[in-house]
């Protein structure tokens, strides 16, 4: 198959961020398809433009995925109004390097962002071929859930936005099982759950080529790892509040990794109240990321204690899995299921700083459960989530639409 990938925030594997498409669309390359993505010129993370040049840079990597950057409005983190500027921006850009793409049997689309995937859902349109749109947030719902999106005439349009897209798609595939229900009732002719997932032939054993211990003068210590965004959604601000009552135990320490809209003021928050043992790392490339996970001795995952998340399945707890980490799991609903059915680490309750405390204490002070709260979670994310078989399930998926 000829596929074209249509995401603006894809992210390399020599980039930071979420590497979930780079790694399934390398799995369909060497099951024999060709993969072309359309992507920006700019980090999701940073907001920071990545490729130098004015027009479009092509790339290829060494499995010969091509990716096409294509130029556009790089201004994520400025305001909610630029930021749309900027999706606007990439989805005509988008649609029209779409046009002068060689040969396509099939068109990939994913949201969010959803009006990347306008630009998916009309080049197959014009070029008819079916349309698979991969759903891997529930937006609006989630903005609106979160306060994020308020206005009454921009959630009006969302929904309509979304109803549209979802029955122009020949089948949608979403990241979670828990997605499934909301996308049927919205109009999804068909869906399939992919979810997210891990390359299990990563050895346990990695080089670490950067002592993030020693660099934060933290050699002795039990760390805790959160790698991902920091946003609002993230609730990072339960993390702080956590370190400030575990600020008496100089053996336990926080490490959080990552960039986000909140980095600024988590930070500013950190010291005005003296949080030695809370650090903030810049983003690292996803492939260093077994390295630095190979220092910590647990991976925290957390999001706002709203019901909306309990849907979520947020690869990090997966990649934690992977690194034979326990999870601390303050998200409730399907990811929850997952961890302790691997019995891979411990539940969390959402938003509430006091319970993220005790449950460090806790593994801390057992480090040989915690030990064994990881090893489970390696075992059970490569028996059910490895990358690869998934990718086959994907192929089978659109293989399918072409037949």
């Amino acid at each position: 198959m000829e596929i074209l990938l249509i995401h603006q925030a894809f992210t390399a594997l020599d980039e930071p961020g979420g590497t979930r498409h780079h790694e399934l669309a390398r799995h369909l390359q060497n099951l024999g398809h060709q993969l072309t993505i359309i992507t920006g010129q700019g980090s999701y993370l940073t907001g920071e433009r990545t490729t130098a040049g004015s027009g479009v840079v092509r790339q290829v990597d060494d499995v010969g995925v091509i990716i096409l950057r294509i130029p556009g409005y790089l201004a994520w983190h400025r305001s909610f109004f630029h930021r749309v500027l900027s999706f606007l921006s990439f989805m005509v850009r988008a649609f029209l390097e779409g046009l002068r793409a060689g040969e396509v049997e099939l068109v990939w689309g994913t949201s969010p962002p959803i009006f990347q995937a306008v630009s998916a859902a009309l080049l197959a349109k014009w070029r008819q071929v079916p349309f698979v749109l991969e759903v891997r947030d529930l937006w609006p719902y989630f903005a609106i859930a979160s306060g994020v999106l308020r206005s009454k005439l921009l959630i009006g349009m969302s929904n309509w936005l979304e109803r549209r897209l979802y029955q122009a798609a020949d089948v949608v595939v979403v990241n979670s099982p828990g997605f499934s229900e909301y996308v049927s009732q919205r109009g999804a002719k068909r869906v399939e759950v992919i979810p997210n997932g891990v390359d299990c032939n990563t050895d346990l054993a990695v080089e670490v080529k950067e002592d993030l211990r020693e660099q934060l003068g933290i050699q002795e210590s039990f760390i805790v790892v959160y790698a991902g965004a920091h946003g609002l959604s993230n609730d990072l601000v339960t993390v702080l509040k956590a370190g400030a009552l575990l600020k008496a135990r100089e053996d336990i320490q926080l490490v959080l990794i990552g960039a986000g809209k909140e980095k600024a003021n988590l930070v500013a928050r950190t010291q005005a109240e003296k949080l030695t043992n809370v650090h903030f790392v810049d983003p690292v490339p996803k492939m260093h990321m077994p390295a630095i996970l190979a220092q910590a001795n647990a991976g925290l995952a957390i999001l706002m204690a709203i019901d909306a998340y309990k849907t979520t399945f947020p690869n990090k707890v997966f990649d934690y899995m992977a690194a034979g980490l326990p999870v601390l799991c303050a998200i409730d609903g399907v990811i929850r299921e997952v961890v302790e059915q691997g019995a891979a680490g411990v539940f969390v309750e959402p938003g509430n700083p006091e319970a993220l405390a005790q449950s460090i204490r806790m593994l801390a002070e057992d480090r040989e459960r915690a030990t064994k709260m990881g090893a489970n979670g390696r075992r059970w994310v490569c028996d059910h989530y490895d990358r690869s078989a998934l990718a086959i399930d994907l192929a089978t998926i659109m293989q399918g639409l072409l037949t």
